[in-house]
């Protein structure tokens, strides 16, 4: 029987042509991805440099000008989304992200000092959430408490929250660590400098640990569903 060789070779070059497309599909929305993180890493540097020089700015204000100029809340809200981009496209142990994320930790450290020199020197009370969480495997509800936080941040605009990575090899966060005192289980969260509470919290009971909520203003949050 006589083989009809020309179906075949069809059958192969369309297969290649499927191929070869399919490829050079995925190279090009993995080249604009990549395109995408590169310029959200660039416009973290640039955030992080803005802050920290407006963090020098704010330190020599009276309290009156810094009463009429709100403290760097969103600024540093922003750099935390791009950063979660950057960590969940790259990865949590991609060389840059890494960098990245021990110089947003540092200006969080900062912004938390400033604070509270602000609040002793201007008589002013703040409400503030440090919350430590583990990417090692060791904690299974962070990504729960961080949404319960999330929301809580987008309610109550007023409200700071400084989230640390416990492992990240950063001598001031170490220093932090140890000056809160916190070992773990993760999460771990801090509310206005009381000892640190472990475990997972829902949303009722993350509003039960922060009474201070109360004297916060709250806003609705569109994005977001509670955490029970």
């Amino acid at each position: 029987m006589k083989v009809d060789w020309t179906k075949y070779v069809l059958a192969l070059v369309i297969t290649v042509a499927i191929f070869y497309t399919a490829y050079y599909v995925a190279t090009r929305i993995d080249a604009t991805r990549i395109a995408d993180i590169r310029t959200a890493q660039q416009n973290i540097s640039i955030d992080l440099l803005s802050t920290q020089i407006q963090f020098e700015l704010l330190g020599s204000l009276d309290c009156q000008a810094i009463k009429e100029n709100p403290v760097l809340t969103s600024q540093l809200n922003t750099i935390a989304d791009r950063l979660a981009y950057a960590e969940n496209s790259l990865g949590k142990d991609n060389a840059e992200v890494i960098q990245l994320k021990k110089q947003y930790s540092l200006l969080e450290i900062k912004d938390y000092l400033l604070m509270e020199q602000i609040s002793q020197k201007c008589k002013t009370k703040t409400v503030s959430v440090l919350y430590f969480y583990s990417n090692n495997g060791d904690c299974a509800s962070c990504t729960r408490s961080a949404e319960v936080l999330t929301y809580l941040r987008q309610t109550y605009p007023d409200l700071r929250v400084y989230s640390f990575d416990y492992n990240l090899d950063l001598s001031a966060l170490k220093t932090l660590i140890s000056l809160r005192k916190v070992d773990g289980p993760f999460p771990a969260i801090i509310i206005n400098n009381r000892d640190p509470v472990y475990g997972f919290r829902n949303l009722e009971e993350m509003q039960a640990l922060i009474p201070e909520l109360k004297n916060l203003a709250s806003t609705t949050a569109a994005t977001s569903t509670k955490q029970r």
